[in-house]
């Protein structure tokens, strides 16, 4: 199972959260974590849309991921919305593949 989170970005903050995130991304690179999914969507309404699965709770304890935590509600027009996801299907795409965009 997945969790889906779902918020919309102040426009003057697009490009901070996209860094914020694109960091994370490089930290898990690096470190390279076997039990972590991480997908994350921009919608074209300025929502972000992170899909995760993190039985072991690595991203709480990157240090990129704090600094994308920290004041969060400064960059954030809404409160972050959080749903249980379940995949039903894939046809060749980035699910289950660790990918980095962004740097």
């Amino acid at each position: 199972m997945f969790k889906l989170v779902q918020y919309r970005v102040k426009p003057e903050k697009i490009e901070e959260n996209q860094g914020l995130i694109a960091a994370v991304f490089r930290e898990l690179a690096a470190n390279a974590p076997e039990d972590v999914d991480y997908l994350v969507f921009q919608l074209d309404d300025d929502t972000f849309c992170h899909l995760v699965s993190d039985p072991s709770d690595v991203l709480k304890r990157l240090e990129a991921f704090a600094a994308f935590q920290h004041n969060g509600d400064a960059r954030r027009l809404t409160v972050p919305l959080q749903n249980r996801a379940g995949i039903i299907g894939s046809y060749p795409f980035a699910v289950g593949k660790k990918v980095s965009l962004g740097g």
